[in-house]
């Protein structure tokens, strides 16, 4: 629930509110805010602002300490009479959230599409681990039901990519793949947890270390 406000007045648009989880916040040069321009519905009042970051009464409060995702860093921001050009609109007056909307489309496509390459390579570190780590006098790999988890998890990965490249045509031709993304987008967080957590599992006490990427991958 946008709570931000950007009123205008005369030649500028006054800011005053705070946001929560700005990626980059604390590095960024510009940002590309969604504030509420009017009193109006919630999906009509809001509209998308291109804000200098060095502007007078703009505060970075802190860098949010994260369980992963931490070389991105991601900020809590507050705004206190922040003067913008009304120039600097984005496209239409209220029409901020369509936008967002739309551009949600992309960066779920673009999520799952950086998660394939960290799925395939920790099941690859995993296969190459487990046929190298000996128990009983055997790889743990030699064993039946790690085989299988991994073709498994590895069959998973290939579906996905599927459902990706199959979404993005569709989106290149100029279709609402709304639904598509969204699916794409549930598998994709779901398949990060559980291939990272079926795969820590046969690295045993190793994979619980920082020393391997899987404990990374995993957290």
């Amino acid at each position: 629930d946008i709570k931000t406000t950007a009123v205008r007045k005369g030649d500028e648009y006054v800011i005053n509110g705070g946001k929560m989880w700005t990626t980059s916040g604390c590095q960024a040069d510009w940002m590309c805010l969604l504030a509420n321009t009017s009193e109006g519905p919630p999906h009509r009042n809001k509209s998308l602002i291109c804000l200098p970051m060095n502007l007078p009464g703009i505060h970075v409060a802190k860098k949010i300490d994260k369980l992963g995702m931490r070389s991105s860093d991601t900020a809590q921001i507050f705004f206190e009479d922040v003067r913008v050009p009304s120039k600097n609109l984005i496209g239409e007056e209220g029409k901020g959230f369509t936008y967002q909307m739309l551009q949600f489309q992309e960066e779920r496509l673009w999520g799952v599409a950086t998660v394939l390459t960290p799925l395939e390579a920790i099941i690859q570190e995993t296969i190459d681990y487990t046929r190298q780590r000996k128990v009983f006098d055997q790889s743990v790999l030699h064993n039946q039901v790690v085989h299988f988890r991994l073709a498994e998890l590895a069959t998973e990965v290939e579906l996905l990519r599927s459902l990706l490249y199959r979404t993005v045509a569709l989106y290149v031709e100029g279709n609402d793949v709304t639904k598509f993304a969204s699916m794409a987008k549930l598998k994709a967080g779901r398949l990060a947890r559980e291939v990272t957590d079926s795969c820590l599992q046969f690295w045993g006490g190793m994979g619980f270390t920082s020393e391997v990427l899987v404990s990374r991958f995993y957290r």
